[in-house]
Formats: structure tokens, sequence, C-alpha cells
């Protein structure tokens, strides 16, 4: 019998070996629609087979007057087997004093809302997010709920709008996507990733009115187990109120040993 780590191995080969590369797909003849579209399949299926990670992360928060404060956090996230099932994770924090023992658990979903619990050690009791307010800031910070859960393919309808230079002055492939959940707190979003591993380096969002409001930028990736690509750091800006967050990652490990009863809702209050 195959473990989950000898199968999700086997999956990840055998992507790897029948890889497409964005001129491939964008040469393909299809619509813009569908390019887009498999465009963002070629990057998840490049990014699936890791099983597990750990990372410890901070969260910068500053306002907009230039004040920061900052957040020291551990993120465990586990990949499930079947790539139509969302992954799921949990988000600790452990510094300063006030936030210690608040634990966030995500179950990403497809077309239905992700579900999502806070742990608040205050209160010692666990809280539901609402699926109606994805669109909310987590923790304070220019992230929403939404921006946390896992980004998986069919959460969203694609179009390809063409190749030109990231920031960073690479070869990069601009791609729009739209939220399929009627609850999204945005109409769409515009992402830039690399043409040659996928990386995804800027998304910029749009509110319920269309308007710009939030834009999101990667930088220092590192690649892990010869095949994953991991960013250093995430600094979202938020047009609209001036404010910043960065979120910083040190240490990934991988395949630990976690299992997917490891997040579940019960196990929120039992984290140390």
């Amino acid at each position: 019998m195959k473990t989950l780590i000898t199968t999700l191995l086997l999956a990840a080969t055998a992507t790897s070996a029948n890889a497409l590369t964005a001129d491939e797909i964008i040469a393909s003849g299809k619509t813009a629609e569908e390019i887009g579209h498999d465009l963002a399949v070629e990057g998840d299926k490049r990014d699936f087979g890791f099983g597990d990670s750990e990372v410890s992360m901070k969260m910068v928060l500053t306002n907009a007057r230039g004040k920061s404060s900052t957040r020291e956090m551990r993120s465990k996230t586990f990949e499930m087997a079947d790539m139509s099932v969302g992954d799921k994770s949990i988000i600790v924090f452990d510094r300063p004093r006030d936030v210690k023992g608040t634990a966030f658990l995500t179950h990403s979903k497809i077309l239905e809302a992700d579900n999502q619990w806070l742990y608040l050690p205050a209160l010692k009791r666990v809280k539901r997010i609402s699926s109606k307010n994805k669109s909310g800031p987590f923790m304070g910070s220019e992230f929403s709920y939404e921006d946390i859960a896992s980004q998986e393919v069919d959460k969203y309808t694609y179009k390809f709008m063409g190749e030109e230079k990231c920031d960073n002055g690479m070869d990069c492939v601009k791609v729009e996507r739209y939220p399929s959940y009627k609850h999204s707190g945005y109409t769409k979003q515009v992402v830039w990733f690399d043409k040659d591993e996928f990386r995804v380096y800027k998304t910029d969002s749009y509110d319920r009115k269309s308007e710009h409001l939030k834009t999101l930028k990667a930088e220092g990736f590192k690649q892990y187990l010869g095949q994953y690509w991991r960013a250093d750091a995430f600094h979202m800006e938020n047009h609209q109120t001036g404010k910043k967050t960065s979120l910083l990652w040190d240490g990934y490990t991988f395949r630990t040993g976690q299992k997917e009863s490891d997040f579940t809702k019960a196990k929120l209050k039992r984290i140390k």
C-alpha cells in the first residue's frame, strides 16, 4: 500500500514530466479565458505534492503615519491529496503577549465559503468566521480572511491579458481572475507571474465597487525540495487607507509528518 507521501511524490514526478511552458499555453490558439485558466492550472500543478509544511513568520503592521508594530507567528499547512479539495492550515500567534495563543484555522473550499475559525485565548472560545465576512481584516492587518486562505484554481474564472515585464524585470504573464464565490470582497484581481516558474510576484485587488483596493508584492523566492518555490516576504499595501502589512517568512520545513487530524476545530484550544 502506498503511503500518502509516496502518492504525492509520484504525482509530483508525473506532473513535472508533463509540464507545459507558458509559451506553449499562450500559443495554443484557445480563447483568452481558456488560456488564463490553463496558466493557473499549470502553476497549481507545479506546486502540488509538497505534503505538509511549517514556517515561522513575522507580521509587520504599518499605519498611514509610518508607525510599525510586529507580531510573531507560526504557520502549518496540510496539503490534501485530492487536488479538487482545498488545503488546511493553522496560524498560531506567539508574540506580543496580548495576542499570544491566538490560533486561526482554515479549511479551504472551492466554490463554497472557506471554513475558518479563530481561537481567542482571553475568552477561551473558538469563533467561527462568518461566510459573509471574508473581506474583513485578519487580526487588524491589510490581509483579509479571504487572502489568508489557499488560492485554489477553481475559486476563480480567468482571462489572459498578455505578456509584460514584472517590476523586477522578469518576463511575466498577466492574468485577470474573477472570484466565483458571491460574497468575495473582490470583483477581480490582476496577477503577474514569471513565465519560467509560474511564481506570483504581484497581485492587484479591486473592491466591490471595482476600485483599486490593494497591491500584494512577493520577493525573495527560494526553491525547496528541488521543486517548490516560496517567497521570503509578502508586502500588502492598501491604497485606500495608506496602511501596509508585511509577512516575513523564515525556516520552511516540509514533510514533517503532520496529519489531517491535526487541523481540526477541537485542536485549536490545545495548540502550544
